[in-house]
Parts: structure tokens; C-alpha cells; sequence
């Protein structure tokens, strides 16, 4: 049987039995239902955790993260290996710009302009100190930016202070979220909902646990397993440490309710074995990973539960 995948339905039917409802923040026609303080893990020897219940689209999880690992605000990199799930903070942000003599575009127009017009794409394309900028620019005093993740990696390269137990990466700047930033420009897109990623050496294996702060059990939460494991898959290359767990620990984590058919669905599906990644060895700097480098084998899916995001989610 596949544990690691029935943990996720277990926290799922948990929800569904024990959650709390919440109004949506910006939405009155949708509400969640809630529980807090949870954790599921995942043991990278036994398989990469990509759900098998339903098909996860794992392209777009792979350029994401490297999008991340670029320290990148800019969806122009998404938008052109068409990847677009970004776009809905991108338009808001353009939406809310100063536009003088020029007709407002709509979303479709808004993203082929950003595709073809890389002047557009730089005034129009960026959103801001997210979450790569956080792990790889961190704005500090004086105008030095910190590389959490570049520091993190050389202490784990380094014998001696691999087994520290303070290997953390932030992403919650508070001078940044949009109620306490001194303006608009300086906000997020969002509050981040991955607040923060910590490695662990254990014996001869590397860690990686999340905390989330906000997550969608449905939507989100199989891509975010998936996003963390193959982190850690390419953390564990770099610095020469097997993969040991991915787990992942949430605050509150929750269903909508216009999710609760496809929900529904899931849950009577069987969990397949989970499939395999390979990456291209060579590759010795995180810098240097493209999307070519990394190889799912052996996944074979349900297929494709579709659902609608709910973009003001994670308030």
C-alpha cells in the first residue's frame, strides 16, 4: 500500500469529519472548512510523492521551483515556458498600476504582451519580494540581500556544521506583507503561505520540513509535496547528503466548498505506487538546474481532477 499518499486522504477525510466552516476573505459566495496543527511526512527512499488519486501537473512544478531558486519576481520565465499560475497576481498588480494613454488589457492580452514585449514584461511582469527573492535576496539593512538558501547549502557542504540545527529559510519578511509594508510597492503579491523550510541531518540523511501557515488541502497541497520533495532531491545532490523525510506541517490546512464533489471523487480512487525522479547528476550548483535535468519515471496517475482556484485564499 501506499502510506506516504494515504496519509494525504487520512488528513483529507480528517477535514472533511472534523473541520470547522470559515467565511472566505473577499469571497462571501465560498467558505472553507478547517483544521489546525497537522503533519504528514514523506520517505523519499520509498518514491517521489507525487499523487497518484489524481494527476498532478508536474511541468509546472518543476519551472516554478526554479523560478524560486533564481530569486525571481518576475512571471516573464513562467509565462514563456508556458506556466501560468502565477498569472492572476501579475494582472492584479498590473491592474492597480498607473496606465497613462494606454487601454487596459485584459488577462489573456496582459500575458501574450508580457510573452512578446519584454519592456512590457519588465515594468508590467514583476510581482514583488515573493517567495524566491525571500530565499535568495532577502532585502537587509543597508542595502545587503541575503542568501538564505546559498548560506543554508555551505553549511550543509561543510562536515563540521552540517548537523546545526538553525539550517532555516524564511520566507514571512513582515516588512513586506501588504498590511505592515509602508506602501503598496513594497507589498507581496500575498502573504506567504510557505512561512518557512528547515533542513535536517540525521544520522547519514538529509531532512527538509515545511511549515505552512495556510493550505489548500485539494488544490494546493500536491503540488506544494511535490515542489518541497524535489527541493530537497536537489538540495541532497548538491551538497552530497542522501534524501531522507519531506515533512510537512501545517497550521491551518482546509477544503472549499466548492471542492467538495471533486473531493468526494478522490477518495474513492486507489493509490498507485508512487513514481521515481531522476536528476541529472552533472549538475553540482543549484544555480545551474534546468528543467531538462529532472526526470519523473514511472508515473501513472487517475486522471486530472479539475477544480477552481479561489484566488483570495490564504488571507
Amino acid at each position: 500500500m501506499n502510506k506516504g499518499e494515504q496519509r494525504y486522504l487520512d488528513l483529507l477525510r480528517d477535514i472533511l469529519k472534523n473541520g470547522e466552516e470559515k467565511p472566505v476573505w473577499g469571497n462571501p459566495g465560498v467558505h472553507i472548512k478547517s483544521v489546525f496543527g497537522r503533519q504528514i511526512r514523506f520517505d523519499l527512499s520509498k518514491g517521489f510523492p507525487l499523487l497518484t488519486t489524481k494527476k498532478v501537473f508536474m511541468r509546472g512544478i518543476i519551472h516554478e521551483l526554479i523560478w524560486f531558486l533564481r530569486g525571481d519576481s518576475n512571471i516573464k520565465y513562467l509565462i514563456d515556458n508556458d506556466v501560468h499560475i502565477w498569472d492572476e497576481w501579475g494582472y492584479k498588480q498590473y491592474q492597480k498600476s498607473n496606465i497613462k494613454n494606454q487601454k487596459l488589457l485584459n488577462q489573456e492580452e496582459y500575458v501574450q504582451k508580457i510573452k512578446e514585449d519584454k519592456k512590457f514584461a519588465k515594468e508590467y511582469g514583476d510581482l514583488g519580494p515573493v517567495y524566491g527573492v525571500q530565499w535568495r535576496r532577502w532585502p537587509s539593512d543597508g542595502g545587503r540581500t541575503v542568501d538564505q538558501l546559498g548560506w543554508v547549502i555551505n553549511k550543509l557542504k561543510d562536515p563540521k556544521q552540517r548537523f546545526r540545527k538553525h539550517l532555516i529559510v524564511s520566507a514571512w519578511n513582515p516588512a513586506y506583507i501588504y498590511e505592515m509594508a509602508p506602501t503598496r510597492e513594497k507589498s507581496v503579491a500575498l502573504p506567504p503561505c510557505h512561512t518557512m523550510f528547515h533542513f535536517n541531518v540525521l544520522g547519514n540523511r538529509l531532512n527538509l520540513q515545511l511549515y505552512q501557515r495556510s493550505a489548500d488541502i485539494f488544490l494546493g497541497v500536491p503540488f506544494n509535496i511535490a515542489s518541497y520533495s524535489l527541493l530537497l532531491l536537489m538540495i541532497s545532490q548538491i551538497v552530497g547528503i542522501p534524501p531522507g523525510d519531506f515533512v510537512h506541517t501545517f497550521g491551518d490546512v482546509h477544503t472549499y466548498s466548492n471542492h467538495q464533489d471533486q473531493i468526494k471523487e478522490q477518495l474513492k480512487r486507489k493509490p498507485r505506487p508512487f513514481p521515481t525522479v531522476k536528476l541529472n547528476l552533472k549538475v553540482k550548483n543549484i544555480d545551474e538546474f534546468k528543467y531538462e535535468d529532472i526526470e519523473v519515471v514511472n508515473y501513472n496517475p487517475h486522471p486530472t481532477i479539475k477544480g477552481e482556484v479561489t484566488v483570495v485564499g490564504g488571507f
